[in-house]
This record gives structure tokens, C-alpha cells and sequence, in this order.
């Protein structure tokens, strides 16, 4: 496989996907909504230059059908990383279902009429596994992993989340209905760790700003998460897309714990520089002032308290994924932040 289309390259995560396909030589074909926004891709033009590997700019639409069938031509793989990762929208059908499902059919359809597209990787999250945390208690389970799908969210809870396991369940649709490519996909946890764009706007950000700043200095929700590092997101793409056995979903998280527990990382390895949590907060004051974090009553709920395990043993032994130190993630995204003047 030599060309690569890449969705989404210009994000947090995409851009350190094609990042390593430049390091590796390949021919990265970028997917932008306008080529004339150069700021968007100045500095993958710039790794480029730095590397073996050749960036195209093509121009294409999430929401406009038949928009990548051009770029598609000729390409061996695609990487569909576009999707929107927000928790700041206005709506939600709007705002995030209709790009992540159309996106989805408009991306895959192209593969499908390429004719020469023999594999896509697809970037879901383990929001497409489960939704709440309390999920896991409910349906009686002590971890989660490949075998779940999320069936807690909706498009009033958890949107987010919804737009994520309907994208992925579309994939598949598509996927098993047609014998020209394989679909393998990478389901993430919470992605951390540095952005290689001073421009970027990514939740994985505004949440560290978020415990940086002292939002939470009075006390940390008992909300637990994976998190991963991006780079390793990256990585494992890169790996799924190389290995010609890859299949299937890979769960990718290098541990789970709460908010409290992170802020603790980052005390470790920035000692007394930051305002950060030294307890956690009462579920019942959550209910109280949940609105001044943006979170529902429902959210509070159905997530704090409740204990969360992720079984990602298939991204190790299956793709050979050595995962970064929560850790290292920590330090170095914190560093890129205070040297991008980001915090």
C-alpha cells in the first residue's frame, strides 16, 4: 500500500496519523473542506518536507455525497478519521449525527466505487461501546470490549456518544455488504497527550484546560475514563493498516481512572503549579451546580460513582500496540501546552 487517503488529517489525532505516514514514506492524500485555509495544514506541509513521504491537498465535504470519490481513485486505503469530537454544539442531529453518519456512507461509498481501495480503517471511540459508566454494572459486566456496543445514548443523552456507535454500526452495514475492502476499526478511549498544532480546538485540550485552570479546584467529579495517548491513536492506525490480518474493533485505552486520579498525575509531574483538585466532589452537589460544567442531572447520574474497566488486550497482542505511560502522556501534553502558550 503506497497511497493513503486520510479524512479528518488536519485534527488532533489526524494529524499525527499522517504524520506517521509521512515518516514511513507514503503518499498521504489530506481531505480538506477548503485548500485555500492553508493555516489548517501549514504544518503538515512543513513535516512533509521533512520527510520521505508526499502530502496531497484534495478539497471534499463530509455532508456532500459522491464529495471523495475523486480523491478516492487510485488510493489503496482509506483513513476515515473525520468526525466531530465536540460537547459544544447547538444541535445535535445537526451538529453531530448528520456529519458522522453521512460522513460514514460518503467516505465508504468512495472506497466501494475506487475500485482500488482494498482496506479502511475506520477511527470509531469506545463511546460506540459504551455509553454511561453505569452501562457496565447494568448489563452485568466487569469489563468492557470488542463485543459491546453502546446502547445507553440517545440523540437527548449522550449525543456525542450516539452519533459514534450509529456511524460505526453504518460501517459495518456498508462494510458487509460489499466484498471490494475490508473494514478494520480503532475504538479509542479518552485520547490525551500533545497536539502537533498550536490551532487546535480539541475536547482532549479544553478538558486539560479545564482541570488546569482550577475549574475543578474545589473538587473533582468520580467520573471514571480510559485514556490513551494520541500518539499511540495514531499508531495503532498505522499498525492496523500494515498488519494483513487486522480485524475487526480494537479497544484501545492504557488505563482507566477518574478525574481525581489524572489531576494527581499531573501534580506529580508539576508540582504546585497548577490549582488542581484535591478531593472529590459530593454527587449530590454535582446535581446541585452540574449545569455550571455542562453536565445533565441524567449524566451525574448514570456516571459518577460508578466503577469502569476496559479490556484492551486485542490492541496489544493483535496489532502489537506498546502503549505511552499515562504518565509521559501527562507531562508531555501539559509542556506542549505551556510552551504553545495554550495555558
Amino acid at each position: 500500500m503506497n497511497t493513503i487517503l486520510v479524512t479528518g488529517g488536519t485534527g488532533y489525532v489526524g494529524s499525527w496519523i499522517v504524520k506517521g505516514l509521512l515518516d514511513k514514506a507514503y503518499t498521504v492524500r489530506l481531505t480538506v473542506r477548503d485548500k485555500d485555509n492553508t493555516a489548517k495544514f501549514e504544518n503538515l506541509r512543513q513535516i512533509a518536507l521533512t520527510t520521505k513521504g508526499k502530502l496531497e491537498i484534495w478539497e471534499a465535504d463530509l455532508l456532500e455525497e459522491g464529495s471523495f470519490d475523486d480523491a478516492a481513485l487510485g488510493c489503496d486505503a482509506i483513513l476515515h478519521v473525520a468526525s466531530p469530537f465536540t460537547l459544544r454544539f447547538k444541535d445535535a442531529q445537526r451538529d453531530l449525527l448528520d456529519p458522522a453518519i453521512k460522513g460514514t456512507r460518503n467516505v465508504l461509498y468512495a472506497a466501494s466505487k475506487s475500485g482500488t481501495v482494498k482496506k479502511v480503517i475506520l477511527t470509531s471511540s469506545v463511546a460506540a461501546i459504551h455509553g454511561d459508566t453505569k452501562d457496565m454494572t447494568e448489563q452485568g459486566l466487569t469489563e468492557f470490549n470488542e463485543e459491546q456496543f453502546n446502547q445507553s445514548s440517545s440523540l437527548t443523552h449522550q449525543p456525542y456518544s450516539f452519533s459514534k456507535v450509529e456511524a460505526e454500526k453504518e460501517a459495518w452495514r456498508i462494510a458487509q455488504a460489499q466484498d471490494e475492502w475490508k473494514l478494520v476499526v480503532i475504538n479509542p478511549s479518552f485520547v490525551m497527550g500533545p497536539s502537533l498544532s498550536s490551532l487546535s480546538n480539541s475536547e482532549s485540550l479544553n478538558f486539560m484546560k479545564d482541570i488546569l485552570s482550577g475549574k475543578y479546584a474545589m473538587g473533582a467529579p468520580a467520573i471514571m475514563f480510559g485514556f490513551v495517548d494520541v500518539r499511540d491513536v495514531a499508531k495503532a492506525h498505522i499498525l492496523a493498516l500494515e498488519n494483513e490480518n487486522s480485524q475487526g474493533r480494537h479497544l484501545l485505552a492504557e488505563r482507566t481512572i477518574d478525574v481525581l486520579e489524572y489531576a494527581q498525575l499531573i501534580e506529580k509531574a508539576f508540582p504546585q503549579k497548577f490549582k488542581l483538585p484535591k478531593k472529590h466532589a459530593a454527587k449530590f452537589l454535582l446535581l446541585m451546580v452540574g449545569w455550571m460544567f455542562k453536565l445533565s442531572s441524567q449524566f451525574i447520574k448514570r456516571n459518577v460513582g460508578y466503577p469502569l474497566r476496559l479490556n484492551a488486550s486485542k490492541s496489544r497482542e493483535a496489532l502489537g500496540l506498546d502503549y505511552i505511560p499515562l504518565e509521559q502522556t501527562v507531562k508531555d501534553m501539559v509542556t506542549q501546552m505551556l510552551d504553545d502558550k495554550l495555558i
